[in-house]
């Protein structure tokens, strides 16, 4: 087959110094609307309502949120009214925000390894600092080279996950299953497990891809469809109900999925609903591989019995927001610039009134039904006969 070039992808975080802007993706698909971050509090509330989402764009939404609070002190701020004034005071203030933007998403190692090499990096600049543009200078250098590494990461996860799965079926075309949205919209750009789709798409590897809903927040149908209708790559939606009728039918080459969290023996917190794919792909004999970065991965968590679940409001199972064919509910909201009309979309209640409901965020896939964990340093397979990963073995390998 002849390789074509990818096409361009989405772009979820608009950065330059002092301005910070992401895609609102609870109006997706039906609106892009771009944000103006001004500063933690906004960032923090963007990512604890999941207006941004995916553990690498989290993570550096977060740092970026305060890289834009450090340059509005020094640059729009008289000297007499600025709070940072000596390097100490710098480092103790990017402590403080750090640590209240971890508590946005707890599950999300990303932003925890991330703000705990940006506060080394701000102490280890004020204990040798004279003035306070010095340490605020490292700190904006560390957190705005992380969107360029983020891109570099995604792409060498998409092509190397791509070549894993053409070598173990060489010459066929595969149909591969994703689920949750990992793409241009969860990262700084490209994506993890659907970089790995449109790898196998560009190089013309890929049949067909096909994404689940992923209820209840549908990031898979406003999302990864989104995205996959954008760039043309030829897709099929199913609820998150079909998967296993999915993979008796239609010849599933393979399940790829991010995370949020590995930990070292390779089990692996993920959107809800990546648990029960791995389960129907071990029965149907179907490769499940993670992908993520090495940030992802947690060797101080010794395996998934010591991952914290976050528990959302039962409000996101029973009710549900969607485009209105007819505007019977005569709600009517701004569309994006430019659009001819306004788009018109409402919130519907869909479960009965009084129920009770239970919605934790993520589930605990064990590494027993891992095939592989895909990273931009490698692909990692288990040691034959063992059922879990040894990924601090893995990391003393490429650090």
């Amino acid at each position: 087959m002849v390789a074509t070039a990818a096409g361009p992808t989405l772009q979820a975080i608009r950065y330059h110094r002092g301005s910070l802007e992401i895609l609102n993706q609870l109006l997706l698909p039906f609106e892009s609307v771009y944000e103006v971050i001004k500063g933690v509090e906004d960032g923090h509330t963007a990512i604890k309502t999941m207006k941004v989402r995916g553990a690498p764009a989290i993570a550096i939404v977060a740092a970026l949120s305060l890289a834009v609070e450090l340059h509005l002190e020094t640059e729009h701020r008289s000297p007499a009214s600025q709070t940072l004034k000596t390097p100490l005071a710098v480092s103790k203030f990017v402590h403080k925000n750090l640590e209240y933007l971890k508590t946005s998403r707890p599950t999300a190692v990303n932003l925890f390894e991330a703000a705990a090499r940006l506060d080394s990096i701000t102490a280890a600049a004020a204990s040798q600092a004279t003035e306070c543009g010095e340490v605020i200078a490292a700190y904006m250098d560390a957190a705005e080279g992380m969107l360029a590494r983020d891109i570099e990461d995604n792409r060498n996860i998409g092509r190397l996950g791509a070549e894993f799965l053409v070598g173990m079926t060489p010459g066929v075309q595969l149909n591969v299953l994703t689920h949750c949205n990992t793409g241009s919209l969860a990262t700084a750009g490209w994506g993890t497990a659907l970089g790995v789709i449109r790898d196998l798409h560009a190089s013309g590897h890929l049949s067909h891809a096909y994404c689940t809903e992923t209820r209840p927040y549908n990031q898979g149908s406003r999302l990864t469809a989104y995205e996959l209708v954008y760039e043309e790559i030829p897709a099929t939606l199913i609820c998150d109900s079909m998967a296993s009728a999915l993979l008796k039918q239609k010849n599933i080459g393979a399940i790829v999925v991010g995370a949020d969290r590995v930990a070292a023996n390779g089990d692996t917190a993920n959107k809800i609903g990546t648990y029960q794919l791995a389960i129907t792909a071990a029965y149907h004999g179907v490769p499940f591989l993670v992908a993520a970065p090495w940030t992802t991965i947690d060797l101080a968590t010794a395996s998934g019995e010591d991952i914290p679940i976050e528990e959302r409001s039962g409000i996101e199972v029973k009710q549900i927001r969607g485009l209105t064919v007819d505007d019977e509910a005569g709600v009517k909201e701004g569309g994006s610039e430019g659009d001819s009309e306004p788009v018109t979309t409402t919130t519907v209640q869909i479960a009965a009134r009084g129920v009770g409901v239970w919605n934790p965020a993520f589930d605990i896939t064990p590494a027993s039904l891992i095939t592989a964990v895909i990273t931009e340093k490698g692909v990692i397979v288990k040691a034959p006969g063992a059922s879990t990963f040894d990924l601090a073995r893995e990391w003393d390998k490429v650090k």
